[in-house]
């Protein structure tokens, strides 16, 4: 009996001993990674106590379940300029897109690459290397990370862990980099320029230096961003930043795009704008930093309706846009109707829209003349388009 008593004594103790061998301690994962830090700070520049500050916190000691399934320390997304392999692991949203690395020195290693080839991170370098609070500040600032305390965290395990020695070690051999040369992983503009171009004279201001449109700040946000992440970020009331870009509830960005910080103008900066391939209505509005509404109110339009390539659409009340409003109102005041309408046959290629701008008349007097509850349309069919 005793004998047997031993036995599970001995076996439940070889399977506590195994279960708490597999918990990484903080001591023991900054005694496995910082040659890893030191290294990186001499061959980039990146701090080692502010490395090993992230590693910690990123994996929590080694421990997370990414870091086991991909070596990532650092809880890098994969990006559109990554070609690596990648995991899948739940993060803002279900499913993201992690880099993968063979081992923990390829993600050390990328790690240093990524901030600084990154034309976001590039004022840190700028910093003194041993300069750990502002390091830990400007990460955040610069949108590495959502959570408000993520910059006390850093600090808390630097100063908790006398992490600063290892910075203090490599600062003598820190290299002189022009940040510029490094563009492994730069990230590409949410928003890109108009090539060629009619655009040039209206799209002008989206790529201007400080990130304002027509005199509002605003980020260009990457797909797979949460909305309340960058209201959190930024100081800002969910319901406000959804109001502030037109939309209704919050979620998950399933678009690079701009997402605007502060209330836009009902007019644009600029008379007009030619609409390009791919833009919706809602494009236009958040590329040239103008509410949704004026701008369907300028143009006689829905959030519907279908607006081919090409076509120009006020900014700004035009005489053309007033004299059309006007029409309107004539018509939906007035008491007698002519008997006889004039109709139109439909084209090929012809639209609701481009119907309307013929006759000089508004998309919304088509749908009601014509009892039309969408936008299709056949060709040959017969159109109301004068009463």
């Amino acid at each position: 009996m005793l004998k047997k008593i031993l036995y599970l004594f001995t076996i439940v103790t070889i399977d506590f001993s195994i279960a708490t061998a597999q918990i990484i301690k903080p001591q023991e994962y900054i005694e496995m990674y910082k040659e890893f830090a030191v290294r990186e700070m001499k061959r980039m520049g990146v701090p080692a106590a502010i490395t090993l500050a992230q590693g910690l916190l990123e994996t929590e000691s080694g421990n997370s379940d990414l870091v086991k399934k991909s070596n990532n320390h650092f809880g890098i997304k994969c990006k559109t300029s990554w070609t690596g392999e990648g995991v899948s692991h739940d993060d803002d949203a279900a499913g993201e897109c992690f880099r993968s690395y063979k081992d923990a020195e390829a993600s050390y290693r990328d790690h240093s690459n990524y901030l600084r080839g990154t034309d976001r991170y590039a004022s840190l370098f700028k910093l003194n290397p041993t300069d750990y609070k502002g390091w830990a500040r400007g990460l955040k600032k610069a949108g590495y990370a959502t959570n408000p305390k993520y910059p006390d965290i850093l600090i808390k395990n630097i100063e908790q862990y006398n992490l600063q020695q290892y910075s203090l070690e490599a600062a003598n051999d820190v290299p002189k980099i022009e940040t510029d040369k490094y563009e492994d992983d730069k990230e590409p503009p949410a928003i890109k320029p108009a090539e060629e171009s009619t655009l040039s004279e209206v799209d002008s201001k989206v790529s201007v230096t400080g990130n304002f449109i027509n005199e509002h700040k605003y980020i260009n946000a990457t797909k797979g961003t949460s909305l309340l992440a960058i209201a959190t970020e930024n100081d800002i009331d969910l319901s406000k930043l959804l109001a502030f870009n037109d939309l209704e509830k919050d979620g998950i960005l399933i678009n690079d795009q701009i997402i605007f910080l502060q209330k836009k103008s009902k007019k644009g900066d600029k008379d007009f704008y030619i609409i390009q391939e791919g833009e919706s209505l809602y494009d236009v509005a958040q590329k040239n930093g103008i509410q949704l509404m004026p701008l369907l109110s300028y143009n006689q339009l829905t959030q519907t309706t279908d607006v081919p390539v090409g076509t120009k659409l006020y900014l700004k009340p035009s005489a053309e846009t007033q004299q059309a409003g006007a029409i309107k109102e004539a018509a939906e005041s007035t008491s007698t109707i002519n008997t006889t309408a004039k109709t139109h046959s439909v084209q090929p290629k012809e639209g609701l829209y481009s119907i309307a701008k013929k006759y000089k008349v508004s998309v919304q007097q088509l749908r009601e003349w014509n009892n039309l509850n969408t936008d299709d349309l056949q060709i040959g069919q017969q159109l109301i388009v004068s009463k």
